[in-house]
């Protein structure tokens, strides 16, 4: 089913990472941001993210032994440094997702390379160390991001949807590994609902949303050489009731005894391994996909 499976550590069938976006209130900074002080109650449920789910996220993470991947805002690490503390404290990666979750196919090249850089300046002030990945807020990926990726040294990116296994892209500046994301292992769509991000959605229960994450991930599983990604949030996923069925679902994983849970790094780093060994060959993109713009005209 998986034309290209790729081999995981110790046989497993299906590699795992449970990332987190950690965008905090910046949604609603950039999205009204002439008056977003004034929507007191939607900051307070954003904040719930670093205030609350961080912290019950990562408490459940020392208890399982997991290490895993969080992608926080720049502006979110300044603002809320003490929860990227704990992240980076535990022995968790932390990744490049913007400043203040600006899209960066709505900026020129220069404008995304200056908020890419000013970034990576605060995230090496915060952690210690460069980010080795990238992930576009909301997927928004340009035309000129993966060859900034090359400039800047990262080693993979996570925001494309083009494969169910890890591959390359390939620009006339170098290349990173894509590890591909997926709306359907995103909790953005069963579970928010908020008039202020212009995003109005009937929320779904727990059992209801795990059933579409817990389908990808058998999929993966039974096919084998898969990769499974969860895409969340604190302030999504990090709620209680939500957080409690996601302690069931990594019980559940690990129990199987076939499930490789990693960073985002440690799989880049492993498909980088493979392809030096010789034992996994993954597929090439070449970026930009079109040179520019795409539009039919009548002859």
């Amino acid at each position: 089913m998986i034309k290209n499976p790729v081999p995981w550590p110790n046989g497993a069938k299906v590699a795992c990472a449970i990332t987190f976006d950690m965008d905090a209130d910046s949604l609603v900074h950039l999205e009204h941001p002439k008056d977003s002080y004034k929507r007191v109650s939607t900051i307070s449920m954003l904040k719930y993210g670093p205030e609350v789910g961080v912290p019950r996220i990562l408490k459940s993470y020392r208890r399982y032994g997991l290490k895993q991947t969080f992608f926080v805002p720049a502006w979110c690490i300044e603002q809320y440094p003490r929860a990227v503390e704990a992240m980076v404290r535990d022995g968790h990666e932390v990744g490049f997702h913007g400043y203040i979750h600006e899209a960066p196919n709505s900026l020129s090249r220069s404008d995304e390379q200056y908020w890419m850089q000013r970034s990576i300046a605060a995230i090496v002030k915060h952690t210690g160390q460069r980010p080795r990945g990238n992930r576009s807020p909301l997927y928004n990926f340009s035309e000129n991001t993966a060859d900034l990726l090359v400039e800047e040294g990262f080693l993979y990116d996570s925001s494309l949807m083009g494969d169910d296994v890890p591959y390359i892209l390939q620009t006339k500046k170098g290349e990173v590994v894509e590890l591909p994301a997926n709306w359907a292992t995103d909790d953005w769509p069963p579970y928010v609902h908020s008039i202020d991000l212009n995003y109005v959605m009937q929320i779904v229960s727990p059992e209801r949303a795990m059933e579409g994450f817990m389908a990808e991930f058998e999929a993966m599983r039974q096919a084998g050489g898969g990769l499974w990604i969860g895409i969340w949030h604190p302030f999504v996923s990090g709620r209680l009731s939500r957080w409690l069925r996601v302690e069931k679902m990594i019980e559940h994983m690990l129990g199987t005894g076939e499930v490789w849970f990693a960073t985002l790094e440690e799989i880049a780093l492993h498909i980088q391994s493979c392809r030096k060994a010789g034992t996994y060959t993954p597929r090439i993109d070449h970026l930009p996909y079109y040179p520019g713009e795409v539009n039919p005209k009548r002859t």
